[in-house]
């Protein structure tokens, strides 16, 4: 079913997957339901016990699904049934032209660059992921390197990818404007971690984010932001 651009459906959850001591989960469903690197869904199910969808990311694509990045609902096990609306929100933009792409995790595990990185290797793209989290199973062709190398990393990308979460964007913003480190001519987008419990349908103000112009809403606006906005 499709309403005002978005599709609701169904979903089930396969499989959970532990990564680190995160829990992730395989989610069957169809294919237009599967959110697009940054962007996410809303999910539930019928108990009576969850009285609010969460908001999912998605880490993969997979056949006939996707896996949903940690956190998901301690309750959820092999065989629950899912109530999906999405995609939601504005995702990362990866331009075709890029050849030198850095992923930033800022403060957390990169799951949610993922697809993005996948994507960028697709794309004959060489990728550097930057964080400070020990990393499993990454792509052999993926560099990794600590927060520390950000500003001898940023100069080189043609393209450039944060995951950050509201409270942390202050920390962020304040490393960038003292050094400097993005060029003019590098494209460069942030995904804004928070709660969007109403997922796009109110204006509750909770996942409120101030850029340089003014106040915009994250579950409707972002939760990817280009980053001369921020």
């Amino acid at each position: 079913m499709v309403i005002n651009d978005m599709y609701i459906g169904k979903g089930q959850v396969v499989e959970l997957l532990l990564d680190d001591g995160n829990r992730h989960a395989r989610i069957s469903c169809d294919s237009n339901l599967i959110p697009s690197p940054g962007q996410y869904l809303v999910a539930g199910t019928a108990s009576q016990s969850d009285h609010l969808p969460v908001p999912l990311f998605s880490t993969e694509s997979i056949t006939e699904g996707f896996i949903a990045c940690a956190p998901v609902p301690v309750g959820w096990i092999p065989g629950t049934e899912v109530y999906i609306r999405g995609p939601l929100g504005r995702g990362f933009s990866l331009p075709q032209v890029a050849r030198k792409v850095a992923l930033v995790a800022f403060d957390d595990s990169p799951a949610r660059l993922r697809v993005l990185m996948l994507n960028a290797l697709k794309q004959g793209a060489a990728v550097v992921l930057i964080c400070d989290t020990s990393e499993n199973l990454l792509p052999d062709d993926v560099e990794i390197q600590p927060l520390s190398a950000l500003g001898e990393i940023l100069t080189w990308a043609d393209y450039t990818a944060f995951d950050v979460t509201r409270e942390n964007l202050l920390g962020l913003r304040l490393i960038m404007d003292g050094q400097n480190q993005i060029p003019i001519n590098s494209e460069a987008q942030t995904l804004v971690r928070m709660p969007m419990p109403c997922g796009g349908v109110a204006d509750c103000g909770v996942c409120a984010v101030s850029l340089k112009s003014k106040w915009k809403l994250a579950c409707k606006d972002g939760p990817v932001f280009n980053w001369d906005e921020i």
